[in-house]
């Protein structure tokens, strides 16, 4: 093996003065610095590795405990609605339906505001100054823990939102979405008390992706006579789409797991209801409610549950790399 191959020489270059070509020259070296190398690369695979395992190990843990339930119930665990510790049956479907759509509509209404910041923050349309308090403002509201958004929640947005609710449910309650009669928490609160949690999120990534967008593009955007919001919507936003989009995903998986704010505005009722002013239930806050008195097979249906949201949450995450990859092969 040549020294080349062993790592025993590199290439450095050299200074030359400006509009010569470079020159390189190889330097040999030391034993204890390609020791150093080797065992970093060593301890990166290792912690690498260790993120797999650990995922493994959550993932057997909650099929280890779920087996019980998987046996009695079978996937009509996830088509039911049924939550009944006194006779032992149980079924995920409101659940499942809760963290689903409070996911979903949450997103729905997080992505054109936080794009929207981000556009508003990022493009010279106010001072530099107040770009900069924007900037900072957002990044303290994603730093609020969520408890202290489920207070707020409670005790101001909930009692603000709830004439708004009647009026919805008096003008559009023959609609099945909105047929129950707004009494206090419920599935509206919760979207848009998530809607406060991932609008940072989004925010902070799509400010970052297009702020990473190279100038010579808005530049040529503009040479060739277009007006500032065609460049933005046909040039800085398709070549920021990629980050934006893993953004997003990443806020819907924060969404889907989110625990402590929703449990205290949902309302946590086991009754399903199509109804978005009907108090509801996510998987998470099932599980925050439940697990420290079940016992026997509620357990085990709680670990079913579970893994319910391990996977629903691995299908997001791999869906999110899938467009992430399309979008970067098509603008990059």
């Amino acid at each position: 093996m040549s020294a080349w191959e062993s790592g025993r020489v590199e290439i450095i270059p050299l200074m030359r003065a400006p509009g010569q070509d470079p020159v390189f020259a190889f330097r040999h070296r030391p034993p204890q610095e390609k020791l150093v190398d080797q065992g970093f690369r060593q301890l990166v695979v290792v912690l690498a590795s260790l993120v797999g395992v650990v995922l493994l190990g959550i993932l057997l843990t909650v099929l280890n405990g779920s087996h019980e339930a998987m046996a009695t119930y079978g996937l009509g665990f996830l088509t039911t609605s049924d939550w009944d510790p006194t006779s032992e049956q149980y079924g995920a479907f409101t659940a499942i339906y809760g963290t689903i759509v409070t996911s979903i509509l949450s997103l729905a209404i997080a992505v054109p505001l936080g794009v929207g910041t981000a556009i508003f923050i990022t493009e010279n349309l106010i001072p530099l100054g107040v770009r900069k308090v924007l900037g900072t403002m957002v990044e303290l509201l994603a730093a609020i823990p969520s408890v202290v958004l489920g207070l707020w929640a409670i005790f101001v947005m909930e009692p603000f939102l709830r004439p708004i609710l009647q009026l919805i449910y008096s003008t559009l309650g023959w609609l099945p979405i909105f047929s129950t009669e707004p009494q206090g928490p419920g599935m509206a609160p919760a979207i848009l008390i998530l809607v406060v949690m991932i609008l940072p999120i989004i925010t902070a990534i799509a400010r970052d992706s297009i702020q990473q967008v190279p100038p010579e593009l808005r530049q040529a955007a503009y040479g060739v006579g277009t007006t500032r919001w065609d460049a933005i919507l046909k040039v800085i936003l398709p070549a920021a789409v990629s980050g934006i989009t893993g953004g997003v995903m990443l806020a819907l998986g924060r969404a889907m797991g989110e625990t402590m704010a929703v449990t205290m505005i949902i309302g946590n009722s086991t009754n399903f209801s199509w109804s978005l002013l009907a108090p509801g239930n996510t998987i998470s806050s099932m599980l925050a409610n439940q697990f420290g008195e079940a016992d026997g097979l509620q357990v085990s249906a709680l670990m079913y549950a579970a893994f319910v949201l391990m996977v629903l949450t691995l299908v997001v995450n791999l869906f999110a790399q899938w467009v992430v990859r399309r979008l970067s092969l098509k603008y990059e």
